[in-house]
């Protein structure tokens, strides 16, 4: 495994092999979010935001403190609504604040536009001739033209100069226009944006822009930006002729040890290759060179890839373990024999987790490195937005690449700060629908969920054995009403559809 073009860099901490018993979850919040992003402040605070364009600063309370999310919904730290089209399956997809945010007030959002109904929302289309694709020949989906709505990346700053940004509110005010790219189709646009923890570059997950089975086979164009993940510098930025000569798509310059380096067919904006719809990555933040991405499945298989430079995850030759046969293929195929993929560490067939509805849609997390719960520490969190099942995966032997996975029972505390509800007619807490995980700067863990922001906490307040916690407070009993459960919630989940799940059953 290489990562940046070198050896991948591991740790020995050891990890319990065991899986954890259970994982103690505490209701500390009741709205529904796409997104969480911790403060670079180092702070107790961290930025939460929705698909409509709204983002939050929330001050979190300490865990076992019983409080809750400090969060005025009526005054949002920026308000993107203006510039962003919300609708069931676009919307606010990520954002990423500048490592030196303290100071320079930067942050990026990424969104959907709509150009009919937007002057801003002006970018190439994705469709081109370049990538072997006529946008005349697509014909509308779902009522839109091709490439009528685009994906975006903007950037904005903190209220006040940059010497002295403001804490608790920014501009909605564009600065810089980073990137627009028109979409093809109305689905699998991915969004997510993350600084690299190292590197101090904006990765920019991209989707292969919908259609069943990627007809134009845009994953595997290495001339398209489409199923792809892209590594882009924001802090050296051309002049706009050198842009237009270049033939960039936006306000950033390409980092020199980009994969087009070694590769010259590739474009220069891309970092990794042969994805459908990455949904939620992340940088282990004790082994930075481990970059994690789950990536949404098409008919059969759900899988998280761990990303390295130039690497190729194989869509649309194969989902996941599986060669894909693709009904329609007016943009040419790939040949098996010419694409070298790497398979992907962790994965589960449809079939495992929603037998019912035949759908599954995987929620990308965090690799666990909190001490609140020590047995958890070094596992790789992860879940199903469907099933609301939560998987806990471990390297093992440690330092090899090779990954086991174990789906875990969860709980709610019952003295957790909200009352978590139950599903009708059982004992187990509702979830409700995962949409992505979020992680603060003392690296606890959090589930963004339907039914509000829940957080990791000690196993002893659920009454889960873990002989590392050291108990400080006699743990409290289980609550009847919010017992020990597995993951199986097929058949209440679609009694709680929300407009927010909308977006993401598109990704499918």
């Amino acid at each position: 495994m290489c990562f940046e073009g070198k050896p991948v860099a591991l740790n020995d901490t050891h990890t319990s092999i065991n899986p954890p018993h259970g994982l103690c979850l505490e209701k500390v919040g009741n709205g529904s979010y796409l997104n969480m992003v911790a403060h670079p402040d180092g702070s107790n605070r961290a930025f939460f935001s929705n698909q409509m364009g709204k983002v939050w600063l929330a001050t979190i309370p300490d865990e076992g403190s019983g409080g809750q999310l400090e969060l005025d919904v009526s005054s949002p730290f920026v308000d993107l609504t203006d510039q962003v089209y919300f609708d069931t399956q676009f919307g606010m997809m990520g954002m990423a604040f500048h490592p030196n945010f303290a100071n320079n007030g930067r942050f990026f959002a990424s969104f959907n536009c709509d150009k009919d109904k937007w002057s801003g929302c002006n970018g190439v289309c994705s469709c081109n001739s370049n990538v072997n694709c006529d946008p005349s020949k697509l014909g509308t989906d779902n009522g839109a033209q091709p490439c009528q709505y685009q994906t975006v990346i903007a950037e904005y700053t903190a209220n006040g100069t940059a010497s002295q940004p403001s804490s608790t509110s920014a501009k909605s005010t564009e600065v810089r226009r980073i990137f627009t790219m028109g979409l093809p189709f109305t689905s699998q646009h991915g969004g997510q944006i993350l600084f690299g923890p190292n590197d101090g570059y904006l990765y920019f997950m991209m989707g292969d822009g919908g259609g069943s089975g990627d007809p134009y086979n845009f994953a595997q164009n290495k001339k398209s930006l489409l199923g792809k993940i892209m590594r882009l510098d924001i802090n050296n930025i051309p002049s706009a002729s050198e842009i237009s000569k270049l033939g960039l798509w936006g306000s950033y310059s390409i980092p020199k040890d980009n994969p087009f380096s070694e590769d010259k067919d590739l474009q220069p904006e891309i970092w990794a290759l042969g994805l459908r719809n990455p949904w939620r990555c992340s940088f282990d933040s004790e082994r930075p060179s481990y970059f994690f991405c789950a990536d949404v499945g098409e008919d059969l298989y759900e899988e998280v890839d761990l990303i390295t430079k130039g690497g190729n995850y194989g869509w649309r030759v194969y989902e996941g373990p599986y060669l894909f046969t693709p009904t329609e293929s007016p943009g040419g195929n790939t040949s098996l024999n010419s694409i070298n993929p790497i398979p992907p560490i962790l994965g589960y067939n449809h079939s495992e987790v929603n037998k019912n509805e035949g759908s599954a849609s995987i929620t990308g997390g965090y690799v666990y490195r909190s001490m609140t719960d020590p047995c958890m520490y070094g596992r790789y969190l992860y879940g199903d937005l469907y099933a609301g099942a939560i998987w806990a995966a471990i390297e093992e032997p440690e330092n090899s690449g090779n990954f086991t996975t174990s789906k875990i029972p969860f709980s709610c505390a019952h003295d957790s700060p909200i009352q978590c509800d139950s599903v009708p007619g059982s004992s187990l807490p509702a979830l409700g629908y995962i949409y992505s995980f979020g992680g603060d700067n003392k690296k606890d863990v959090y589930i963004l969920a339907s039914t509000g922001v829940c957080r990791v906490v000690r196993p002893s307040r659920c009454s889960y054995t873990c002989s590392l916690e050291k108990a400080t407070t006699t743990p409290p009993s289980p609550s009847p009403s919010h017992a020990s459960c597995w993951s199986n919630l097929s058949g209440y989940l679609f009694l709680h559809l929300s407009s927010f799940l909308l977006l993401l059953i598109s990704f499918m």
